[in-house]
């Protein structure tokens, strides 16, 4: 996954076009090529740390549910119902973060 910061997309998107007419003359600078790698690293070492954190918010929210879930067995009569709230909430939670991961891996 790549994370570009609104800089470095203005800046690639540059050094790309000027990398395509100097491969239309065929004259390409080393140097756009290694700026355009650079970059390119830096958004996936960014990509890979943002990932990371989705993933850690997403088993903490699986944690959270489980624990609802464990509140709910064992939950009184008159408590029940706001274990079942709170056990909905943690879910609807999960989906969330398990959808904001999904489709960071697309990216």
């Amino acid at each position: 996954m790549y994370s570009y910061t609104r800089a470095e997309s203005r800046q690639r998107g540059r050094l790309f076009r000027k990398g395509l007419r100097q491969s239309l003359a065929d004259n390409v600078d080393p140097t756009v090529v290694r700026k355009i790698e650079a970059i390119d690293q830096s958004a996936a070492e960014r990509g890979q740390r943002e990932l990371n954190a989705l993933h850690g918010v997403r088993d903490g929210d699986r944690q959270a549910v489980a624990r609802a879930k464990a509140a709910v067995r064992t939950a009184s009569r008159d408590d029940k119902a706001a274990a079942r709230q709170a056990l909905r909430d943690a879910e609807q939670k999960l989906r969330r973060s398990e959808r904001a991961v999904d489709k960071a891996e697309r990216q």
